[in-house]
């Protein structure tokens, strides 16, 4: 019984434990988000961090989110549970355009 506990405890260790979920960050820069397209697993949270010298927000193509308008150097994160396609724009600079692919 010992035995099995310490090999446990020796997995854990070795793999680090429980999994951790992935971050991803898109940059705004230059009136664009970088990189404009990312493939995620479920359960990532992705943050956008705005590195322009003027605000930006970013709004969800149906809605279904949206940041308040982000200054130099703040950011905004969502975590994506479930497979889908998420386009994704600049609520001030309707031009600038993202998309997120949540797939298994």
């Amino acid at each position: 019984m010992i035995g099995l506990r310490c090999l446990a405890l020796a997995a854990i260790l070795a793999f680090g434990g429980a999994a951790q979920a992935e971050e991803i960050v898109i940059k705004i820069e230059n009136f664009t988000f970088h990189p404009a397209e990312i493939t995620i697993k479920p359960g990532t949270t992705v943050t956008w961090q705005n590195g322009d010298d003027i605000p930006h927000s970013i709004v969800e193509d149906n809605a279904k989110f949206r940041s308040k308008a982000l200054d130099t150097g703040e950011m905004f994160s969502m975590t994506f549970a479930n497979a889908a396609v998420i386009g994704y724009f600049c609520g001030l600079h309707p031009h600038m355009k993202g998309k997120i692919v949540v797939k298994p």
